[in-house]
C-alpha cells in the first residue's frame, strides 16, 4: 500500500499534463477546422473548384500533422491507463494472498512484505516504449514535411507492429504521405487498404475522405461524389461526414 501511494503522485502528475497537452492540440486544431469551414464555404460561390480545393488541403495538411501529435499523446494516455489498472490488480492479488495466508496461518507471523516498489513502476514495457518511439519517429517526419521518409518509417512500424493499436493510423499517415507527393493514385490504393484492413477503426471516415479528394485532383468527379456520399450515409456526426457534405455541395 505504501508503494502504491507514492506512485499515485507522480502517475497524477503525468496524466494530467498529457490530457491538457491533448486538450490544447484540439483546441487549436477545432480552430483550424474553422478555417477550413470558411475557405470551403467561398469554394461554393467560386469557379475554379479545384484551385481552392488545394489550398483547403494545404490547410488541412497542417491540421493532419497536429492530429497526429494528438494520436501519439492520447496513445500514451491509453497506455498509462492500463498499466495503472495493472498496478492496481498485482496489489489486490498480493492483498488476497496475505489475506489467505493470515487465515491458514493465525498464529503470531513475521509478514514478508511485497517486492520492491521498483517493480511497480508505471514506465511502460520495453515492448510498448519501442512502438510508441517508432511510431513518433515517422511521425516526426511526416511533421517536418519529409514525406518520403515518413513513408519508409511508417511502412516499418507496420512492417513490426502488424497488430499495434496505432496501426490504422500509420497506414493513414502513409496515404496522406502519398497525396502529399501528389502521387494521388498511390495514396488513394492506401488509404483504400486502410478501409478494408481496418474496418472498424475511427481512421476510416478521414481515409474515406482523403480518398475523395485524390479522386478529385485526378479528376473522377463521379467517382469522388460517389465516395463523399458513402461516408455521409456511413458515418453520419463524423468531422470526415461534415467535411464530405460540404465538398459534396461544392461539387454539384
Amino acid at each position: 500500500m505504501l508503494a502504491l501511494a507514492l506512485a499515485q503522485p507522480a502517475w497524477a502528475a503525468d496524466t494530467a499534463e498529457l490530457s491538457r497537452q491533448v486538450q490544447a492540440l484540439q483546441q487549436l486544431a477545432g480552430s483550424l477546422d474553422a478555417r477550413l469551414d470558411k475557405l470551403e464555404s467561398a469554394v461554393q460561390q467560386n469557379q475554379n473548384l479545384l484551385g481552392l480545393l488545394q489550398e483547403v488541403e494545404t490547410l488541412k495538411a497542417e491540421v493532419a500533422k497536429m492530429r497526429g501529435l494528438t494520436e501519439v499523446q492520447a496513445h500514451q494516455l491509453d497506455t498509462l491507463d492500463k498499466r495503472q489498472n495493472d498496478l492496481y490488480a498485482d496489489l489486490d492479488q498480493r492483498l488476497n494472498e496475505l489475506a489467505k495466508a493470515a487465515k491458514a496461518a493465525p498464529v503470531a507471523i513475521a509478514v514478508t512484505p511485497p517486492e520492491s516498489s521498483t517493480q511497480l513502476s508505471l514506465t511502460p514495457p520495453p515492448d510498448t516504449q519501442a512502438e510508441t518511439a517508432a511510431y513518433e519517429a515517422a511521425l516526426k517526419l511526416f511533421r517536418e514535411s519529409n514525406y518520403t521518409g515518413a513513408i519508409a518509417g511508417f511502412k516499418a512500424f507496420l512492417k513490426t507492429y502488424p497488430d499495434s493499436a496505432l496501426a490504422p493510423n500509420a497506414q493513414y499517415w502513409v496515404g496522406y504521405s502519398y497525396y502529399a507527393l501528389k502521387d494521388y493514385k498511390t495514396a488513394q490504393a492506401h488509404q483504400q487498404k486502410l478501409v478494408v484492413a481496418y474496418p472498424a477503426s475511427p481512421k476510416v471516415p478521414d481515409a474515406l475522405l482523403n480518398i475523395a479528394t485524390n479522386q478529385i485532383a485526378l479528376n473522377k468527379l463521379a467517382d469522388a461524389r460517389k465516395t463523399l456520399e458513402e461516408l455521409v450515409a456511413k458515418y453520419p456526426g463524423t468531422p470526415a461526414a461534415a467535411q464530405a457534405s460540404k465538398r459534396l455541395a461544392a461539387l454539384k
